[in-house]
């Protein structure tokens, strides 16, 4: 039997009028993306702007209208084999969360790339009323880009909200006359991660673990000491626990635990919910918590601790 082969997706997020239409638009002109795929660009949200398919370079394509209400697996499958897609290009809803798309994706759809796109003129009000959907366009994000950015914005001021997020995306400002420039600000580590024995204070526990958890490789052997929350299951073998902290990456809606294996050898009764803090080395190896490779743990000191002030972890 044949296998099934794999579609492209390249989804192009962003808010109304961003500048999805417009990149787009250049992209489809561009000889260099005609790669003889029939590519499907599937269109969820009607903007100003329209395309201009007589200006596309790349020959062997469709564009259908969606609407989001119609978009299910069904119909998604539906749209393949009607038009034998090869490829797909998004220009996704701007108020839709990316788990509608995710959830509705036929099987052999693999996501590509994912760009987003801000006016920068609007950025921080979106930000501030609708962060959820702020981060639902960051947190996936291969590119962002601010569009109509001027010379008396402060690039610290995005680069920090967008970083508090997730920091995978490139960062690119592009300015009014076409003008664009890459975001080069370096975001030191709130720690030392070369000292003996690394430091986190409360208030960097979430930077720490994502940190940890994008970069494992270079914690390993390192020695770390900081305080963090209990949780404990009667599968668990003595002298294994799990400590963390409740981390808030955007709002309330995605608090979520997050924790670390740790193994230990006190003779103490550690709770679900008891507050500790631990002094450990980092080793890198499988665990069935994690259920494959991960930071383990490996407790030298481990004691009961006083709350944090602010008991909730964030980026901020």
């Amino acid at each position: 039997m044949q296998e099934q082969q794999e579609i492209p997706v390249y989804l192009f997020l962003g808010f109304l009028e961003s500048g999805k239409t417009k990149f787009i638009q250049e992209t489809f002109e561009d000889e260099r993306f005609d790669s003889g795929e029939r590519t499907l660009l599937l269109v969820l949200e009607e903007g100003e702007e329209e395309y201009d398919t007589s200006r596309f370079a790349v020959r062997d394509f469709e564009v259908a209208f969606l609407d989001p209400e119609e978009m299910t697996p069904e119909k998604l499958e539906e749209l393949q084999e009607k038009y034998r897609v090869e490829r797909v290009c998004v220009e996704y809803n701007g108020m839709l969360e990316l788990q509608k798309f995710f959830d509705a994706m036929p099987e052999g759809w693999a996501i590509a790339q994912v760009m987003t796109f801000f006016d920068a003129t609007t950025f921080l009000q979106y930000n501030k009323n609708m962060r959820q959907l702020v981060f639902d366009k960051v947190q996936y994000a291969d590119m962002v880009v601010f569009n109509r950015f001027r010379g008396e914005y402060s690039k610290e001021e995005y680069h920090k909200i967008v970083r508090g997020m997730t920091r995978r995306p490139g960062i690119v400002y592009e300015y009014l006359g076409g003008k664009a420039e890459y975001d080069e600000i370096v975001d030191p580590l709130p720690y030392d991660i070369d000292a003996p024995v690394i430091e986190i204070e409360d208030k960097d526990y979430a930077f720490f673990y994502r940190d940890l958890v994008e970069e494992t490789e270079k914690y390993r052997g390192k020695t770390v000491r900081f305080k963090g929350l209990v949780a404990v299951d009667k599968k668990m073998k003595p002298g294994t626990i799990v400590v963390g902290r409740h981390i808030m990456t955007c709002c309330e809606a995605d608090i979520a635990y997050s924790g670390l294996v740790c193994l230990h050898n006190v003779n103490l009764p550690f709770r679900t919910r008891d507050w500790v803090k631990l002094t450990a080395k980092i080793e890198i190896a499988y665990h069935p918590i994690y259920g494959q490779k991960g930071p383990v743990l490996r407790a030298s000191k481990i004691e009961y601790s006083a709350p944090p002030e602010q008991e909730l972890a964030t980026f901020y």
